[in-house]
């Protein structure tokens, strides 16, 4: 039975070795010598509605998975309690019912419970109700990089795991499942231009082969048929992240490279054109000497002004770089930016895949 390598260590002190080699020989150390500290879990947020949360038994099924594979030095966090599963596991999590991830952005309420919980990893299944109350893919999106700038702020080596939503098909909502197949076919692109190298964003499909009628007990919420789908989707991922491991600890700043995401936001929209606003922010724990954002607007729209920065056209793609008075950001801190683009009469609801770049201030 193999350990998970992605522990978390503090620096051992010389005294703590001397304590060690001492003890091994049958001696006693000297009074005050420090004792070797030891390994740290690595700590694991379930992040959610209802469906990681009330009960939430697929992250018990995972749990015990992970566990039988050998990752015994895991902690699921979250200010959540375990809700009543038939199996024992760490019931922590942070699946709140009924919420929508755009409120959660929009309120600001994920900090406090980062902050209350330090994870190391997020896997997230978040945006069930967003979805039935018929709220845009592109808010659902910006709320999602809000939720990322955030949990990078909080541990800037984060890494996170989004899932493609399992389908739902409630009674009363005949479109939902339309809707839920529109929504995951734009996570990949949204999860490309949000993952960079110091904290990725890996997509796990929970869609493909998950059937509503067979695997949930209301049309929404999974039933035990569900629950092992669902585990068996996320074990391959988290257990790679896993294996692969994380540098640092929770809110360790490290040294790292500078960065920055981008949340793309419609504001109105009129026949042949739109307004939008894109928000700018430092995910970095140094301050950002200017920022770059490309802009590629979804069904042949194109930016054609902006305002609060510096637009450079392409084909089909923007790039725009910050003003004078707003390129240069603090950690954690955010610009925004506005923009009109002319659309085609068949166009949809506004849309566009945002990118960031940053360089570091000297």
């Amino acid at each position: 039975m193999r350990g998970t390598r992605l522990l978390r260590l503090r620096t051992v002190p010389v005294l703590g070795l001397l304590a060690g080699l001492l003890l091994s020989l049958g001696m006693t150390a000297a009074p005050g010598a420090a004792a070797a500290p030891q390994a740290t879990p690595v700590r694991v947020m379930p992040l959610g509605d209802s469906i990681t949360g009330s009960p939430g038994c697929w992250r018990a099924v995972l749990w015990n998975r992970l566990l039988d594979a050998g990752h015994t030095d895991i902690d699921f966090v979250g200010t959540l309690r375990e809700q009543g599963c038939a199996q024992a596991h760490d019931g922590d999590n942070e699946g709140h019912g009924g919420e929508l991830v755009t409120n959660v952005a929009d309120r600001d309420l994920l900090p406090g419970r980062l902050a209350a919980t330090r994870p190391d990893i997020v896997v997230m299944h978040f945006g069930t109700n967003d979805v039935w109350s018929a709220v845009p893919p592109d808010r659902i999106l910006a709320a999602y990089t809000e939720l990322v700038a955030q949990m990078r702020a909080s541990n800037p080596d984060m890494r996170v795991i989004v899932a493609q939503l399992i389908p739902m098909n409630p009674t009363g909502c005949t479109a939902c499942a339309g809707r839920v197949a529109d929504f995951n076919a734009r996570i990949p692109a949204w999860a490309e231009a949000t993952s960079t190298s110091r904290s990725p964003v890996t997509v796990v499909d929970q869609w493909t082969g998950f059937d509503t009628a067979t695997d949930t007990y209301d049309g929404v919420h999974p039933n035990d048929a569900g629950d092992r789908k669902i585990a068996a989707r996320w074990f391959p991922a988290l257990s790679a992240v896993l294996d692969a491991g994380v540098p640092g600890g929770p809110g360790d700043p490290g040294e790292g490279e500078p960065s920055c995401t981008a949340a793309f936001r419609a504001v109105s929209t009129w026949q042949g054109g739109y307004q939008a606003e894109v928000t700018v922010r430092n995910t970095s724990t140094a301050p950002l000497a200017r920022w770059t954002v490309t802009v590629a607007p979804a069904d042949g729209a194109r930016v054609t002004q902006v305002w609060n920065g510096t637009l450079t056209a392409a084909d089909g793609t923007a790039t725009v770089t910050g003003a004078s008075w707003n390129g240069a950001l603090a950690p954690g801190a955010s610009a925004t930016f506005g923009l009109i683009a002319t659309a085609p009469a068949a166009a949809t609801a506004p849309a566009a895949a945002v990118g960031c770049t940053a360089v570091a201030a000297p």
